[in-house]
């Protein structure tokens, strides 16, 4: 799994600052950091304030986060278009 991808899909698609992030998650901007960068791996709690800081399930973060080698009984380019979706689905959550 790579969370650090996703975190970093998940922020950037949001538009969201690891300061805000940091603020909104009562995490630290270098912990953050950290996770983005692949050095660390969060732990469920961790997981669930990202979420909620971000408006987002936790579910679409944890499939955002699987490799695409890890997905069994998809093909690439289905799992491509999943993740392309749930995007966009995090953007326009923000719209509503």
């Amino acid at each position: 799994m790579s969370f650090s991808n996703a975190l970093k899909m998940c922020r950037t698609q949001k538009r969201v600052s690891k300061t805000k992030l940091a603020e909104l998650s009562g995490l630290s901007i270098s912990y953050l950091t950290l996770l983005e960068q692949g050095k660390r791996d969060p732990n469920l709690s961790t997981i669930e304030k990202i979420c909620k800081a971000l408006n987002i399930p936790i579910s679409i973060f944890i499939f955002l986060a699987f490799d695409k080698n890890e997905i069994d009984g998809i093909s690439h380019e289905l799992a491509k278009m999943l993740s392309l979706t749930a995007l966009q689905l995090i953007e326009s959550s923000d719209d509503s």
